[in-house]
């Protein structure tokens, strides 16, 4: 009854109110006399031409072509990002490449008509001022991820090769500038505004990129890693004060009308050091954690941020400089820049600086370089910049005693430019000392050698292959059993299942903890507070149980493929995966995502094409889950937890003859007389003669335990958390898509892979 008076009430209410609101509307069209008597309509075309008029004028409006803009070029820089990682490199490359296919070079060149209409001349504009913003937050984050207290402590080495790595390029690039001044520098630029940013521009080396590579590659707590680090950084900070004198001088046109500037800067950098760093520090000191940093708190730094970058810019060092420095003097507390990386980060680089990206390649016209003198002019920039940043780096690291491989380790990653060459680049093209075609030129060099950087570790650490010693011998024991989880709640409880398969034989077994987080998600700040945090709960269920798990942690940018190369080059007995599900699992909607994800994701699009997936199939297991099944080439073991406790009871169900190495999992799990196993034989595969040696198994098994072995057709289950159900990927597949009966009741379920 209440819901036919609820329905009363809503059409007593809609219908009232419609009626007053008619009849103010007839009755205020009385007032119209002598106050409209010129109205001409906006459009006098009929009702379908105004509908194309309208649209035409909505689809040409700047905030549509501006948000058409900001959608394709993010889908096109995740696109060209995700392919640079299939082949190793850092996604900044594909970013990069993606700015240059949609520039001239490419889309204006093959589709000017498009290229006109999704970047019009007069939206560019709007284009630079957004992607100076993501620039300004992203330099933020590079001055936050500056670890000052880790120069202070190595800052004699790190000075030392830093500032070679600086030095001989820069050299080398004013040397070079002497040759190519008359023919490309850009007419009023005097020779030592065009030499300078000739020198600064090859003696960058890309902290960010640095950093992911280093993380990615393991290097993060290696003594490598640790130099590397603080070499990146002490160049940094010196490139860009640098880079500021320059552009004080450039702009200025001479040493000493710059030096009026270069007292500002210095005076700016003092009161940045001695005021507002003390201040901002005590606000550190207090609010530290995410529950006490409030929204005053967060307005404070991010108007010491903008207040920082605007006087820099009125100083004339450029507005990037200010941004960089707000960063630098950010509270050192770890989790106070760790909190404030992660709440810039999302926005700057996923959203904002792949804008920066694409306005670059809109001004790089490699088409430019026409002529083959043009593209010897380019080699020779490569070369000069892979030399001198290579050579510097490398010999000034063997000098302070490194060896030959950690040298030359050393050199290749700060010959490392990517997104900072980039910046350094249009900072001089907006000045107008860089050339169409030299800019051009330093684009491409900072495409090589960014991407140059992976290739040449691979060959180094060939040259110089790592000594084995006993530990990493050690790794490979029966049963080894590897459990990778993302989340630690999953951690436990895939560690507790690991312990039942190994209690029989612990002296002879291992148990290895793998969790991989998304490199984009870490910094050299929350690294280590990641990894404590992950594998706490399970090194206190570890010791609960009182059984040896070593832990790895690891930032990767493909998760499946590290997991899966880990198990494969270990050859553990057992990877232990948990389970994931879709949120759409099942629906019409998920099989339409489904076909959804292999467009978007070109992996999954070749496996359709080539007939690994089908195109549309049951969702038995999530897209992680698959790409580990298919690529692991050891036995793979898939967790649904339901609970369980205190193993008593395993479940074998058989599904094919193919399913006999069930049999040899289960005998694994035998312990003393504590565990009984009943095998489910609904198509009574054991009595068959083809059937891949299951009578064999069962009876070696009858014989480990004859009196706790049960064999029957059907699956006995009392849903108990002392029971666990041991089936195939195929058995559960089928059991899904038959919709079998015992699904509903069934207990935790391990779903195992052959090798």
């Amino acid at each position: 009854m209440r819901k036919y008076k609820n329905l009363l009430f809503y059409v007593i209410t809609i219908a009232g109110f419609s009626g007053i609101i008619y009849f103010i509307i007839r009755k205020g069209a009385g007032l119209e006399e002598g106050k409209v008597t010129d109205f001409i309509p906006q459009l006098n075309a009929s009702t379908w031409q105004q509908f194309r008029e309208t649209y035409n004028h909505n689809l040409t409006n700047p905030l549509a072509i501006l948000l058409l803009q900001i959608i394709t070029i993010i889908l096109t820089a995740r696109l060209f990002g995700f392919l640079c990682k299939k082949i190793r490199q850092p996604s900044v490359i594909g970013e990069i490449f993606a700015g240059i296919v949609l520039g001239p070079s490419f889309l204006g060149a093959y589709f000017p008509e498009f290229s006109h209409l999704l970047f019009p001349s007069q939206s560019l504009g709007n284009l630079q001022f957004l992607s100076q913003i993501g620039l300004i937050l992203f330099m933020f984050v590079v001055g936050m991820e500056l670890d000052l207290n880790l120069l202070r402590n190595k800052a004699k080495d790190a000075v030392v090769v830093s500032h070679a790595s600086i030095i001989f390029p820069f050299t080398l690039g004013i040397a070079l500038a002497y040759y190519i001044y008359q023919s490309f520098a850009p007419a009023n630029v005097t020779f030592i505004a065009f030499a300078l940013f000739m020198g600064i521009a090859m003696s960058i080396t890309a902290f960010p990129v640095l950093a992911r590579i280093v993380q990615e590659r393991g290097l993060s707590k290696t003594k490598l890693g640790s130099i590397v680090i603080t070499c990146a950084a002490a160049d940094d900070i010196t490139a860009w004060c640098l880079l500021a004198a320059v552009i004080a001088i450039v702009k200025a046109g001479s040493v000493i009308s710059a030096l009026f500037t270069i007292l500002m800067a210095i005076a700016y950098v003092i009161v940045m050091l001695k005021v507002i760093q003390p201040f901002l520090r005590r606000i550190g000191e207090k609010y530290s954690s995410k529950e006490t940093i409030s929204k005053p708190v967060v307005a404070i730094f991010f108007i010491t941020l903008l207040g920082s970058s605007y006087l820099t810019e009125v100083i004339g060092i450029h507005a990037l400089f200010g941004a960089f420095m707000a960063g630098v003097i950010m509270p050192s507390r770890i989790h106070f820049r760790s909190i404030f990386i992660e709440k810039v980060e999302d926005v700057s680089l996923v959203l904002l600086l792949p804008l920066f990206f694409v306005f670059t390649g809109l001004r790089t016209q490699i088409g430019l370089l026409n002529d083959w003198h043009l593209w010897k002019v380019c080699g020779a920039i490569v070369c000069v910049a892979v030399i001198g940043k290579f050579a510097g780096g490398s010999l000034a690291a063997k000098y302070v005693g490194q060896s030959w491989k950690d040298s030359l380790s050393i050199g290749a990653l700060m010959n490392t430019r990517g997104l900072m060459e980039l910046v350094v680049l249009n900072i001089g093209y907006d000045l107008g000392v860089l050339s169409p075609s030299i800019f051009a030129m330093m684009v491409i060099m900072a495409l090589v050698t960014t991407s140059m950087t992976g290739p040449s570790l691979d060959i180094i650490n060939k040259i110089f292959p790592a000594k084995k010693t006993a530990e990493a011998k050690a790794k490979i024991k029966p049963y080894n059993i590897l459990i990778a989880f993302r989340v630690s709640r999953k951690g436990v409880s895939l560690l507790k299942l690991a312990h039942y398969f190994v209690r029989g034989s612990m002296q002879n077994s291992r148990i290895t903890a793998l969790h991989l987080s998304p490199s984009t998600e870490l910094n050299m700040y929350n690294q280590e507070e990641y990894e404590k945090e992950n594998f706490e709960p399970v090194n206190q269920e570890a010791e609960r149980l009182q059984i040896p798990v070593t832990t790895l942690f690891k930032p990767s940018s493909q998760i499946e493929h590290d997991i899966t190369q880990t198990a494969n080059l270990a050859q553990v007995d057992l990877l232990l995966i948990g389970a994931g599900s879709s949120v759409f699992e099942g629906s019409l909607l998920g099989k339409i995502l489904g076909l959804t994800t292999r467009i978007i994701n070109p992996e999954r699009l070749l496996d359709t094409i080539t007939g690994k997936e089908k195109l549309f199939e049951t969702t038995a297991f999530d897209e992680t889950v698959k790409h580990i099944m298919r690529n692991a080439t050891v036995p793979v073991g898939i967790f649904l937890d339901k609970g369980l406790q205190e193993l008593r009871q395993v479940n074998v169900y058989l599904s094919s003859p193919k399913d006999a190495f069930l049999i040899d999992q289960a005998r694994q799990l035998l312990y003393k007389k504590d565990v009984s196993i009943h095998i489910a034989d609904p198509e009574n595969l054991s009595s068959q003669q083809n059937s891949n040696g299951l009578q064999k198994k069962i009876s070696a098994l009858k014989e480990q335990g004859a009196d706790l072995l049960s064999l029957d057709g059907a699956l006995k289950i009392q849903h108990t958390n002392t029971e666990l159900l041991l089936i195939s990927t195929d058995g559960w597949k089928k059991a899904i898509e038959t919709e079998a009966d015992w699904l509903t009741n069934a207990p935790s379920v391990l779903i195992l892979k052959h090798a």
